[in-house]
């Protein structure tokens, strides 16, 4: 695939923050576009976005081909798997045909559906939900099955290894990391552990480029009308 131009859809340290992370690592940011979607605006809710995107959310993934077609992707771990595929000498995906490909995408899908859904339903029924749609007994559910199922599982890897995968950052990391920075806001994966692989991926310029604009997040959004 020739590709002409990528645009990425996104708010600072969502999801959309992984994909923009990757892009940062694969290539110069003079190569891609970055189009902010004011999501405590409600701007995912108007016609036009929704127009492009009836899940109404980030991120959302442009891709111009040389043939004047545009392409949309919209969810996040495709976009991942797409990117780092499509970048093979950026060694940030296993080879299709390497054995270490079978747990890269094991782990890539844990943290893009599994860990996601419970981080999703912690954050939804702690911050963004009306009061009288909230309920105490989904977070402590999630919080729970959280530290008891998600968080040994990646500890046991980080004890052996820097990465997720290994010793070598991936695509996968992208993922992961953002997902442990986001169950840190809520009190989860608190070990030190965490804070070492934290420390460890922090330092990577893509990384620093990627969340420069996290300061313009807030876990408490600000009170808006209902969009229906």
């Amino acid at each position: 695939m020739n590709i002409e131009r990528l645009r990425l859809y996104h708010f600072p340290a969502t999801r959309s923050a992984r994909v923009k992370w990757l892009l940062h690592e694969l290539m110069d940011e003079s190569e891609f576009d970055v189009q902010l979607v004011e999501l405590y605006e409600l701007a995912q809710y108007s016609e036009s976005y929704r127009k492009m995107n009836p899940n109404h959310n980030v991120p959302m993934l442009d891709i111009t081909t040389s043939d004047g077609q545009t392409r949309t992707m919209l969810e996040s771990g495709a976009m991942v798997t797409f990117l780092a595929d499509l970048y093979p000498e950026k060694r940030l995906a296993p080879a299709i045909d390497s054995a270490l490909r079978v747990d890269y995408l094991q782990m890539l899908y844990f943290g893009c559906s599994w860990m996601d859904m419970m981080l999703w339903q912690i954050r939804v029924h702690t911050h963004l939900l009306p009061d009288d749609q909230k309920d105490q007994r989904t977070i402590d559910r999630y919080e729970e099955k959280f530290r008891g199922e998600v968080e040994p599982q990646l500890a046991e890897r980080l004890e052996r290894y820097e990465f997720i995968l290994g010793n070598e950052f991936s695509a996968a990391d992208c993922v992961m990391g953002q997902n442990v920075m986001w169950a840190r806001a809520y009190g989860l994966c608190q070990p030190e552990i965490f804070s070492r692989y934290i420390s460890d991926f922090s330092k990577r310029p893509a990384f620093i480029k990627a969340y420069s604009d996290a300061k313009n997040f807030k876990l408490q959004p600000p009170s808006r009308p209902n969009p229906g």
